[in-house]
């Protein structure tokens, strides 16, 4: 595994370089792109191969399960929404539907509260956001695995470096598994189902029109990414209390499994700013990555043009964590 260095061809040097090419990354190379920066984005793997494309791709700004902190992030992100899916369709041809405008989100009192709460489906928007990536000259660097040195302060490099990494971030980072399946839906489903044990989530536009997400378990099983029947039996029973038409089988076949590993942080909050003179971090989105994604590209796309942001980022500062907890190497 080699360093990465952003001079590696120094007759046309990235402006940027980004490590990591999930839903983070790419918004982000997108955005410093429209501001007219070369931006290059190295990936280990396949872009938007992992938690990307395994959310259910709630919009879920007003969560009440979210911390506290996180609002203001999420309400900046709601609000960029509009025009980050115009950007990306201009560029792509490609439109990312909404799937979902109401949640009805389950209290443990049994209480139901209507919330104004947009879905989309991650695979569209995937699908979109690469088309649109390509579309550009952004330099998207597919299976090239790197090692990221130590800053020193005595000769940053030349190139600012990015890590969108995910759970594959540095610590303290960890991967929380989430399994989910996809049924068909034996009724019409308008709107999300949620409680604080399960989520419902149906899909209304699109090749997967008349069929429902339901997820996920929260696991702490490493880089694991296996599903299990018990489990998932256990997801149609916690969905089964909130419809009762999903109990069966028969009535609501099982279509697809699979499991995604979120980036959770010690405070369930991302990480977004500098760490070092020519090092930033944009990680730690833990549930939430399809939703701030917007806010989060261009709150870092600020922070490299030195302009204030439009939010306190106090919550999610770097510094909030020891040095050694932030090593990277």
């Amino acid at each position: 595994m080699s360093e990465i260095t952003p001079n590696q061809d120094p007759q046309h040097p990235p402006d940027v370089l980004i490590a990591g090419a999930g839903i983070i990354g790419l918004s982000l190379a997108l955005e410093l792109h429209a501001r007219g920066a070369r931006v290059a984005v190295l990936e280990r793997d396949t872009a938007l191969a992992h938690a990307s494309t395994a959310a259910a791709g709630m919009l879920a700004a007003d969560d009440p399960h979210n911390p506290p902190a996180l609002l203001p992030l999420a309400q900046l992100s709601i609000a960029l929404y509009p025009s980050f899916l115009q950007r990306i369709e201009a560029l792509s041809g490609l439109t990312v539907p909404i799937q979902t405008e109401t949640t009805l989100q389950y209290s443990p009192n049994g209480s139901i509260t209507t919330l104004a709460e947009q879905s989309l489906d991650p695979r569209q928007l995937a699908a979109a956001l690469l088309a649109a990536v390509r579309a550009t000259s952004i330099d998207l660097r597919e299976h090239s695995p790197f090692g990221i040195a130590h800053e020193t302060s005595s000769k940053p490099s030349a190139s600012p470096l990015i890590l969108t990494t995910g759970a594959w971030s540095p610590v303290p980072v960890v991967p929380r598994k989430g399994q989910m399946l996809r049924i068909q839906l034996p009724v019409q489903l308008p709107e999300v189902y949620r409680s604080q044990d399960v989520y419902i989530v149906p899909r209304t536009l699109g090749p997967q029109a008349g069929t429902a997400l339901i997820g996920a378990t929260d696991e702490d099983a490493g880089f694991d990414t296996a599903t299990h029947p018990a489990t998932l039996a256990h997801l149609r029973a916690l969905a089964a209390k909130l419809l009762p038409q999903l109990a069966s089988e028969a009535d609501a076949p099982q279509l697809e499994v699979w499991a995604g590993l979120r980036p959770a942080t010690p405070d369930s909050l991302p990480i977004l700013g500098r760490l070092g003179a020519n090092k930033l971090l944009a990680t730690g989105h833990y549930r939430n990555g399809i939703l701030l994604a917007p806010a989060t590209a261009v709150i870092l796309a600020d922070l490299l043009e030195s302009k204030s942001p439009t939010i306190d980022l106090t919550p999610f500062t770097p510094s909030r964590f020891s040095p050694p907890d932030l090593l990277i190497s």
